[in-house]
């Protein structure tokens, strides 16, 4: 979206805004995105919603990808607040449900939103590694995840999506990413509840195999390629 365009929707009052980008949105991703979604028929199953989602991230693009390939969920995404300083990022957010966090933080007010709203029947998605892969392979998780799984105490699936990092690319300024042709594929695997803690196993290893245990489950559904530092574990 060019600087004069955004400026003129950004003067738009807040239904005509969300119609907009609602409708600049799809368009993208049907003119630009050639979309390959397998594993659907895993959500069907016989865990109980609200579900925690996990996923790989790449792009700035993969919670509006996800957000339109999984529209019937109706979920909310855990996003970092310095996406709304954005113009442009800012724009998804108009679209698609979020709670901004503050990354690297205990973010208590967030960390009590997401909590509501998962106790509240909500479907939430995070992104365990926290930002994008420059790389374009899978970095180390962060704990934060582990945090909501257990206070959440709601069942995870994994999710693996690669080819959002040329749908839309990296950019310094993210003011200036832009949509473009790509195949994206997006993995949804089985739904699953974090391991038990042996009575002879300490918390601290514990937390480190849940951990393990929930970024592997994202990279099976990644080519090797995109596994990064989980390839060599699996």
């Amino acid at each position: 979206m060019n600087k004069l365009l955004l400026k003129f929707v950004n003067l738009l009052p807040e239904p005509l805004l969300i119609m907009f980008v609602r409708f600049y949105v799809n368009l993208q991703i049907k003119r630009h995105a050639r979309l390959d979604v397998k594993g659907l028929e895993n959500l069907d199953c016989d865990f109980k919603r609200p579900y925690l989602f996990v996923c790989n991230h790449l792009s700035n693009s993969d919670g509006l990808v996800l957000n339109k390939v999984l529209e019937k969920e109706n979920m909310i995404f855990l996003a970092g607040k310095k996406l709304e300083s954005n113009s442009m990022t800012n724009l998804g957010f108009k679209i698609v449900r979020t709670i901004p966090i503050l990354p690297n933080s205990p973010d208590k007010d967030a960390i009590k939103k997401v909590i509501s709203a998962v106790k509240e029947g909500n479907n939430m998605l995070i992104f365990p590694e926290g930002t994008r892969s420059r790389s374009a392979t899978m970095l180390e998780g962060k704990k934060g995840i582990l945090l909501f799984a257990k206070l959440t105490n709601a069942p995870i699936v994994p999710i693996g999506i690669w080819g959002t990092e040329k749908f839309m690319p990296i950019k310094n300024d993210m003011g200036k990413e832009a949509f473009c042709d790509a195949d994206i594929n997006i993995n949804i695997g089985e739904v699953f509840n974090l391991p038990k803690k042996s009575d002879d196993e300490t918390k601290g290893n514990w937390e480190a195999d849940c951990l393990n245990h929930i970024m592997m489950k994202i990279a099976e559904l990644l080519p090797r390629e995109y596994r990064g530092i989980y390839d060599n574990k699996m």
